[in-house]
């Protein structure tokens, strides 16, 4: 399969709301390109648009902690409610690279969603997972970790962020000079 390149902070598709999936037919080589991106990044979840596709489509591996003993994937996802006590962790994001801040997330997360067999479910979510389920939806959504924090936090990587941007716009003119469009 193939690794596709992961943008960076300051890539517009990371700001759009994505459109849902509609033709489920090709979607199996997608999802296996973006596990196969999503592990030569060394991340645990991985969306759509991080990866240059306007898509409501996320996938998830927490297989390496005692949570989970499977794989996630995700279409069309929504979450239907949040559930618990807020909670503070540690989130990094493979769009912005060096960067971790504490975000205040709810325990537990309903999410209504589609499998790849075009099956609709809901479901429950809480630990790892909910959280990860709750950062990926947020990219759908054009939502960042740095949305997520307050001002004091966010100006301190205020260089890292304008410096990531900078690059995100510096690859998207090569790419359109050379003719290649997102």
């Amino acid at each position: 399969m193939a690794v596709l390149e992961i943008v960076h902070y300051g890539d517009p598709i990371l700001r759009k709301k994505c459109k849902s999936v509609k033709d489920l037919e090709d979607i199996n080589s997608i999802i296996s390109d973006m596990f196969d991106s999503m592990y030569e990044a060394e991340g645990i979840g991985l969306a759509a648009n991080q990866v240059g596709l306007d898509m409501n489509l996320f996938i998830i591996d927490v297989t390496h902690t005692e949570e989970a003993d499977e794989t996630h994937i995700f279409i069309n996802g929504s979450i239907v409610s949040k559930q618990g006590e807020d909670q503070v962790f540690q989130e990094g994001c493979l769009s912005m690279p060096g960067i971790a801040l504490d975000v205040t997330r709810p325990e537990k997360v309903t999410l209504k969603y589609q499998t790849p067999d075009g099956e609709w479910h809901e479901d429950e979510f809480g630990g790892l997972l909910g959280r990860a389920i709750q950062h990926e939806m947020d990219h759908l959504n054009g939502v960042f970790i740095v949305d997520r924090v307050g001002e004091v936090e966010r100006i301190k990587y205020q260089a890292e962020l304008k410096e990531l941007e900078s690059n995100s716009k510096s690859r998207l003119r090569s790419r359109s000079e050379k003719g290649f469009v997102l």
